[in-house]
């Protein structure tokens, strides 16, 4: 009796284990590439459900099921599309919780004070993320007077919607006025907004 309490007790540590060393592989193991399907910018704006200009003021970690979040909140400066609080919070995949640390390849991470356009989507979940992770950001920078936005090419793999076949992305410029120029006129040429 002794012995079988003993085996079965042994048999549970190890599986409990293994169970653990396996959850640690896979969670501190970073994905090694992301496969994105390019977006244009006219997609960008259709598809997402917000689009703003804001500031990053906070961070925090949020758990959900087996995913490790950064959770950014968003001081919103400029509203373009969707109907937005003065303050927003977008979730990024990756971070850091309870001593594990998961990555996600084009991920973007931010700074206290980084000025961006966001293009941002909230899905059944009520979680709101950046439309096509790095795709969906424009940083913002230059003199007040005219800031230029910037969205810089992604290095994760991209592939075509209409054909699937690999393209290469390619960095956006423009000056701020232009951005939103352009968020106005496909906003009023597919009645949305």
């Amino acid at each position: 009796m002794i012995s079988g309490g003993r085996s079965r007790a042994i048999d549970y540590l190890v599986q409990r284990h293994f169970g653990l060393a396996l959850l640690l592989t896979f969670c501190m193991s970073p994905l090694q590439s992301a496969t994105l399907e390019r977006l244009s910018l006219d997609d960008m704006v259709a598809k997402s459900t917000a689009i703003a200009r804001g500031t990053v003021i906070g961070s925090h970690v949020l758990v959900q099921g087996p995913i490790i979040y950064t959770r950014y909140t968003i001081q919103v400066t400029e509203r373009f599309k969707g109907n937005l609080s003065a303050a927003v919070d977008v979730v990024v995949p990756g971070g850091a919780a309870n001593n594990l640390r998961q990555t996600f390849a084009g991920a973007p991470q931010f700074n206290i004070g980084d000025d961006y356009v966001f293009f941002l989507w909230t899905g059944k979940s009520g979680l709101t993320q950046i439309i096509g992770l790095t795709q969906g950001l424009f940083a913002i920078s230059g003199p007040s007077s005219s800031p230029t936005a910037t969205r810089l090419a992604s290095k994760e793999l991209m592939l075509d919607h209409g054909t699937g076949q690999q393209v290469k992305d390619q960095t956006l410029v423009m000056s701020l006025s232009d951005l939103r120029s352009h968020i106005a006129g496909v906003l009023g040429g597919n009645g949305t907004h």
